[in-house]
């Protein structure tokens, strides 16, 4: 029996907070959540520690799991101690690339924290998995036709299914069809949320 790991389940797993960024390109992510405690974000934020974060720096050159006590001897601006004084006294990070897969060169970045213990191993597994499954559920499909990108670009500038016919020269039934198509091949429940990922995956 394989254990997957929820968005909901990391309140239990990760209780002092998260942040995952996934697919990281030149200098943002597809996707970022954020739950780490606000004070902390704001500290964080103002004294710029992204720069001097070990967890980044181990994240952009390595991939797997690391705790962060295995990473202290790199926190040389005390990035790790000043966490503790915001509850976030253990932490576990996973970075994710494939050379083979990952051709566009993004990778993805999460970190977990606790306030009472380390994380087993066990956990560093689950929480691996599930990045890893995020990481690559944001691969941008190969198969959508250009027609059904064109569909899904009107709809991203709001048009409704009357212009965009009249604007293709086509029927209305030949644009839900085309929009019926992209959302299955997108995973998307509605036309809406089908166009927003194609924008996000930057196929239009």
């Amino acid at each position: 029996m394989v254990l997957q790991v929820t968005p909901r389940d990391l309140e239990v797993l990760a209780p002092a907070g998260h942040y995952i960024a996934l697919r990281i390109g030149f200098a943002f992510p597809m996707e970022e959540i954020n739950a780490f405690p606000p004070r902390w974000v704001d500290h964080y934020t103002k004294n710029r520690l992204m720069i001097h974060d070990p967890v980044m720096q181990w994240g952009y050159t390595n991939t797997g799991t690391v705790r962060w006590s295995e990473l202290a001897q790199m926190d040389t601006r005390g990035v790790f101690s000043m966490a503790t004084t915001f509850g976030l006294r253990f932490g576990m990070s996973v970075a994710i690339f494939d050379e083979k897969l990952d051709l566009d060169g993004q990778r993805s970045i999460a970190s977990f924290a606790r306030s009472d213990r380390e994380f087993n191993d066990l956990e560093a597994k689950l929480l691996h998995t599930f990045i890893k499954r995020r990481h690559f559920e944001m691969v941008a499909p190969t198969n959508l036709t250009t027609a059904e990108l064109e569909a899904l670009g009107m709809v991203r500038d709001g048009k409704r299914l009357k212009k965009i016919a009249f604007d293709l020269g086509i029927t209305e039934g030949a644009v839900k069809q085309r929009l019926k198509n992209a959302k299955v091949k997108l995973g998307a429940s509605t036309s809406t949320q089908a166009a927003a990922m194609a924008g996000q995956f930057k196929l239009i």
